[in-house]
């Protein structure tokens, strides 16, 4: 089959690797990370806008290397081509391999930050920058307040300089594309600098090589045209209703 993969660059290595070694021809776009912080609508519209760019006379399938990101993905449509997205609530899903093993994990050990190559390289910082970025707020105290009022400026300063406060755990998932120890050192000097514990986790990128492989089986969401994607709330995670 001949696919078009839209992922984030967050998956940048993960991804490459599972094209290389595919048995399909997988053309790719990476789309910038962060996109789920700056809000759903824009992240569905930039995903919507690469979506409707496939030449549905050259493919078979559009990939989506995603996961629901908040709501992120939800209202997306399939136009003249199906698309397969992963049933996996954010990213940390692909990077250990379902949904079973994120959720026991997250069950036995709440309050972890996960960190992997693709954050360390391209998402230093993510939730603090990309929140400040979409306020216009990489500005002074002084020039918040002018903007927003005292009360709101020191609200606002707090919470965006605060947001690690719920965490106490820093796991380190290494897939085996490393290229040295360099990243799971910056994840150790990472924890260590926030007084957090470090663990590293065996990384499985199952989901990831069958989401360009096939088969799409019930890991998978599978959108025929005319469809739209849905959150479910459920252990499903996403479903389809027609337009």
């Amino acid at each position: 089959m001949r696919l078009r993969l839209i992922g984030c660059e967050i998956l940048y290595r993960e991804l490459c690797w599972a094209v290389a070694h595919s048995i399909n021809q997988v053309d790719v776009e990476f789309l910038p990370k962060g996109l789920h912080d700056l809000g759903a609508a824009p992240m569905r519209a930039r995903l919507q806008e690469a979506i409707d760019r496939t030449d549905p006379s050259r493919y078979e399938a559009v990939l989506l290397g995603y996961a629901l990101c908040g709501t992120g993905l939800a209202g997306l449509t399939a136009r003249s081509l199906p698309l397969v997205v992963p049933r996996a609530h954010d990213c940390i899903t692909l990077f250990l391999g379902s949904r079973r093993r994120y959720l026991e994990y997250f069950r036995s050990r709440p309050g972890t930050y996960f960190l992997t190559t693709g954050w360390i390289e391209r998402g230093r910082d993510l939730p603090q920058l990309s929140i400040q970025e979409k306020l216009g707020m990489r500005q002074s105290f002084e020039e918040l307040a002018a903007r927003y009022g005292e009360d709101n400026a020191r609200y606002l300063v707090e919470e965006l300089g605060g947001w690690t406060r719920h965490y106490r755990r820093l796991a380190f998932i290494e897939t085996g594309l490393e290229p040295d120890g360099r990243f799971e050192e910056a994840a150790r000097r990472e924890a260590a600098s926030r007084g957090w514990e470090f663990e590293k986790l065996a990384g499985d990128l199952g989901l990831v090589r069958r989401l360009v492989d096939g088969p799409w089986d019930e890991h998978f969401l599978q959108v025929p045209p005319g469809g739209r994607i849905v959150a479910t709330y459920d252990e499903e995670i996403v479903g389809v209703e027609p337009l």
